[in-house]
């Protein structure tokens, strides 16, 4: 999500050859024993995805792309704010309504809580085999102490704290034991339900924030808990990695109920905001180096084995066009989960779609938008990224390399992603075209063993030639405002996962030449 701080691709092409031309880069060796002893490996970056505020799922293009990440990760959650907001009509004690030319009145028959919106937004997302990750969150205006203390998205969340905690306390309790009458504690008591969202930032109208956000965060718990013991609750859901010692510190303190510990980073977040240091931290290891330190001080916490969600992720948390709408996204991600393997239970990407509406009316498909897919469903980099990484097994197989990782599934397949990272080729809200010099490309060697050495390979990749509307959308000269049908279908045609090569191993090898910003991802059958 885009956050008010201060900020501090890639044409690829990829080629597999016999033999190194004289120039080039002497080849890395990956070698992988497929009979190796392995650790388990869940696919924890795709478990849930963030999304545009709670009415946009009401959208069809919405629902739509839904449908296209689900297909692709097969992510069980998606999480989305304000589900308390004034537009899905939650809470409002004395409704009226008003036809022209007469007087307001009010409603007859209507109590102090109206679902229909909430219903609507839930049964869409169950209906795609999607669950709710519930964000509590913002105050309904007719409840804040201030209703002009907003936020300063598009939609203007308010962020008071409640003029009266007995009436935040009975909403939360009403809509927990609607939830469970229409859905079943069954189903509910899967989900989790997170108390607010960056309560550290402007987000969070309560002063002082943190102690403030306690209180709201107790008194929430309290009244869920109130409702059902089994339903999920926790926080803090704090930016740039913050408070949460201080959070499982105050709820053992207090005795208050905590089931998981949710924070945010993202991969542009600064040194000083994260660990209060003067450091120059890059953005391949950011993501890393902020998830190690909340999982280390869990251990050292009141509850050692406390789950961890990050709630919220990406490359940025603002619209850079050269990071999450190209290629560079491919290294990114999977240097990220190579790296945050076994520390947190979860992930969220922010966000599946570029549906979204926080800085206002999507204008251009390609504005650096978090989604996967962007404005008229065309497919971005990143996701063919995750649908290449979902083929990832199970069962992690030991590497020493750094930009590599391997797998086992359950059918005996290996699966191999290797990549070339480098920096984005620009940064900020201005687009920079790829240079004509895109760096040094890298060579691997791959040898597999404990296969047939002509073992099958399918190879998929990711590259300026491959899976990537942006170079398409350039040699459009980056048209401004909405596409034609036709421009559409083209990008959607550039977009799309190029079929899968289908080789062999030759002696039980492979040698492939990789460039900046390149991902391959190799399946031994």
């Amino acid at each position: 999500m885009i956050r008010s701080r201060t900020l501090a691709l890639a044409a690829l092409s990829l080629s597999l050859f016999s033999s190194f031309p004289l120039a080039a880069q002497q080849p890395e060796q990956i070698r992988i024993d497929a009979g190796a002893p392995t650790t388990p490996f869940p696919h924890f970056w795709e478990q849930t995805f963030g999304s545009g505020r709670a009415i946009l799922s009401l959208r069809q293009s919405y629902r739509d792309d839904l449908r296209t990440v689900k297909n692709v990760t097969d992510f069980k959650s998606v999480r989305f704010h304000g589900i308390f907001l004034d537009e899905v009509g939650l809470y409002d004690p004395d409704a009226t309504t008003q036809n022209p030319g007469l007087p307001p009145e009010k409603v007859q028959g209507a109590g102090i809580y109206n679902f229909s919106y909430i219903d609507q937004i839930y049964d869409g997302l169950l209906a795609n085999g999607v669950r709710p990750f519930v964000e509590l969150s913002f105050m309904p205006r007719k409840m804040a102490a201030d209703p002009n203390q907003t936020q300063s998205f598009f939609y203007k969340p308010v962020v008071s704290p409640p003029k009266d905690y007995a009436l935040w306390d009975a909403m939360i309790a009403a809509f927990a034991q609607h939830l469970i009458d229409r859905y079943g504690i069954d189903e509910v008591a899967t989900w989790n339900f997170e108390v607010w969202n960056e309560p550290n930032l402007d987000f969070w109208g309560g002063r002082p924030n943190m102690p403030t956000y306690f209180e709201l965060y107790d008194h929430t718990a309290l009244a869920l808990k109130k409702v059902s013991q089994r339903i999920r609750v926790g926080g803090p859901s704090t930016a740039q990695a913050a408070y949460v010692a201080d959070f499982l510190q105050h709820c053992k303190d207090h005795n208050i109920p905590v089931d998981f510990a949710s924070t945010h980073v993202y991969a542009n977040d600064t040194a000083k905001d994260v660990f209060h240091t003067d450091e120059q931290i890059p953005r391949d290891v950011m993501v890393y180096r902020a998830v190690k330190k909340v999982h280390d001080e869990i251990a050292s916490s009141p509850y050692p084995t406390m789950p961890l969600l990050f709630s919220e992720y990406n490359a940025s948390y603002s619209n850079e066009p050269d990071v999450t709408d190209t290629t560079y996204m491919g290294p990114w991600l999977a240097n990220n989960i190579r790296q945050c393997d076994g520390l947190t239970e979860s992930m969220s990407y922010w966000s599946f779609s570029d549906v979204f509406e926080e800085q206002g009316v999507v204008r251009t498909p390609f504005y650096g938008g978090f989604g996967l897919i962007a404005a008229d469903s065309i497919p971005k980099p990143s996701l063919n990224a995750f649908a290449m990484l979902h083929r990832l097994g199970d069962h992690r197989i030991k590497l020493e390399n750094e930009d590599a990782l391997a797998t086992r599934s359950d059918d005996g397949a290996v699966e191999v992603a290797f990549w070339n990272y480098a920096p984005p080729f620009g940064t900020g809200a201005a687009y920079t075209p790829p240079p004509t010099s895109k760096g040094t490309d890298k060579n691997f060697q791959v040898t597999v063993a404990g296969v047939p050495s002509n073992a099958k390979v399918e190879l998929l990749r990711l590259d300026d030639d491959h899976g990537n509307a942006v170079k398409a959308f350039d040699t459009m000269g980056r048209p401004r405002g909405s596409l034609t049908q036709g421009q559409i279908k083209q990008l959607k045609a550039a977009g799309s996962m190029a079929p899968a090569e289908q080789l062999r191993l030759s002696g039980g090898h492979l040698q492939i030449t990789v460039p900046p910003h390149g991902l391959v991802l190799l399946v031994v059958k």
